[in-house]
């Protein structure tokens, strides 16, 4: 069945010329049946009105063949068989040859001709003046049209007319009529396949518009959705989808445009926020060391109070710079473009790493030679740190973190994986959006702000790369990809 199905014409052009040509051919057929079998019918029947006229005059002529009197031949048609019954037993049987001088021992111009036992009993059953029937003598006779009256001797006369000539013109017809229906079904194949084409140009024209606002990039950024189908005319089906589509593009446009308008506005506010709380922030962490240095006596309580505001001030300071950050990327802000050694910058992450997080067993697998992209150092330094931190935050103490650094098919692909708990299954989707934390609780006992994820995404996203997670119960593996120097 699926091998059938294969075979089938799958665009709707084939299939439109398939249907037009297997109809065709059908009709064809059966003209051809008809035809065919309205002549086969009408020569037969005109056999048989010929045996009813002749009243069996040749086969009258041989009950007295006996006595030397010739068979009568004339104005018989040649291969006219003439056959003389008595008591169910052949007697006398000859064909008309048509040639009474063809140089053969029988002058009267006719053929004798015998009969196995199953021909004579099938002569026999003949009705006398019944209607004709078809018999087979055998030989190279061929096929007859044979009738049976009475004699005058008390005998059955047989008479019969070949129905080889009828035969011929049906064959002859069928061959025409294959030759003619062949030539009018690759005419009609031919024809039928420019004006199938012809009409299904307005479709066309929709698939092309289709696959051109396929290709455009919908999911991000300013799009001009200009697209619509010139095709509308609503007395058309392909017109009314024609319509439908410029309608749905009209809507599917204005949404664009609205949402990123939205997304402009939001872009502009954190980035506008993120400016107005550099100062603010800087001013509180300033004051707050400021009191921290007073040369007087600072109470105890008062001490911690001033501390914990510097902490928190710098906390608020490094969310601030991570939300500038993604501002700018967002903005589309071109990073460097400088040779960068991912292979150093995967040692110092390591290194730092060990420093930040000693109770974790880190762990190196670099190929021997030097790695290198092309890209911004100092973002590209903190993707591998933000990955490293995300490791060391979310898994407990004792858990091995790897890095991996490998050369693949054009591209550079740098691995974090660690054999902690795993990432929940419902926030492994949204692992990469902005200040979705795994732990809320731990999260923010920690320090994390959901963002580190997020400026790794963006950060490769900026340098022509992908960032892909892995994770079940004891394996986690965050894929960096990006292209080679």
């Amino acid at each position: 069945m699926r091998y059938a199905r294969s075979l089938l014409p799958r665009t709707l052009r084939a299939r439109l010329i398939a249907g037009l040509l297997v109809l065709l051919v059908v009709t064809c057929a059966a003209v051809g049946f008809a035809t065919t079998a309205a002549l086969r019918h009408f020569l037969v029947d005109r056999l048989d009105q010929q045996l009813a006229e002749s009243g069996g005059r040749y086969a009258a002529s041989l009950e007295h063949a006996g006595t030397g009197a010739a068979p009568d031949t004339r104005a018989q048609t040649p291969g006219t068989l003439g056959v003389r019954l008595v008591g169910g037993r052949v007697t006398a049987a000859g064909v008309v040859d048509g040639d009474a001088d063809d140089g053969d021992d029988d002058p009267s111009g006719d053929d004798r001709v015998t009969f196995t036992p199953d021909q004579e009993r099938s002569l026999a059953a003949l009705p006398v003046d019944g209607p004709a029937r078809t018999f087979v003598p055998g030989g190279a006779l061929g096929r007859y049209r044979v009738r049976a009256v009475a004699g005058r001797d008390g005998d059955v006369l047989v008479c019969g007319l070949p129905l080889r000539p009828a035969e011929d013109t049906v064959a002859r017809l069928e061959a025409l009529e294959l030759t003619v229906f062949a030539v009018a079904v690759a005419a009609a194949g031919a024809a039928g396949a420019v004006w199938v084409g012809w009409s299904l140009r307005p479709l066309r024209r929709v698939v092309r518009m289709a696959e051109r606002v396929s290709a455009l990039p919908l999911a991000s950024g300013e799009v001009m959705l200009a697209e619509r189908v010139p095709d509308d005319d609503p007395r058309t089906e392909v017109g009314r989808v024609g319509v439908a589509l410029n309608r749905m593009l009209g809507h599917v446009g204005d949404a664009l445009a609205r949402r990123h308008a939205v997304e402009e506005r939001l872009r502009g506010f954190a980035a506008d926020a993120s400016h107005e709380l550099r100062t603010p922030v800087a001013t509180v962490r300033g004051h707050a060391e400021l009191a921290l240095r007073h040369p007087g006596e600072v109470p105890g309580p008062v001490r911690h109070s001033l501390e914990r505001i510097d902490a928190e001030a710098l906390r608020m300071g490094a969310i601030v710079e991570d939300l500038l950050l993604l501002a700018r990327l967002d903005a589309g802000r071109p990073l460097a473009a400088d040779e960068v050694d991912l292979t150093r910058i995967a040692l110092n992450a390591v290194a730092d790493a060990r420093a930040a997080g000693p109770d974790h067993r880190w762990r190196l697998a670099l190929p021997e030679e030097p790695v290198l992209v092309t890209g911004d150092e100092h973002r590209l330094s903190q993707v591998v740190a933000n990955l490293l931190a995300n490791a060391r935050t979310h898994t407990p103490p004792g858990t091995g973190v790897e890095l991996g650094l490998r050369p693949a098919a054009g591209q550079v692909e740098l691995q974090v994986a660690d054999d902690g708990p795993g990432i929940a299954p419902e926030v492994l989707d949204r692992v990469f959006e902005r200040f979705v934390r795994g732990d809320r609780a731990r999260s923010r006992a920690t320090g994390s702000t959901g963002l580190g994820l997020a400026i790794v995404r963006a950060v490769v996203q900026a340098h022509g790369g992908t960032v892909t997670v892995a994770s079940r119960p004891g394996r986690t593996v965050f894929t960096v990809r990006l292209p080679a120097a």
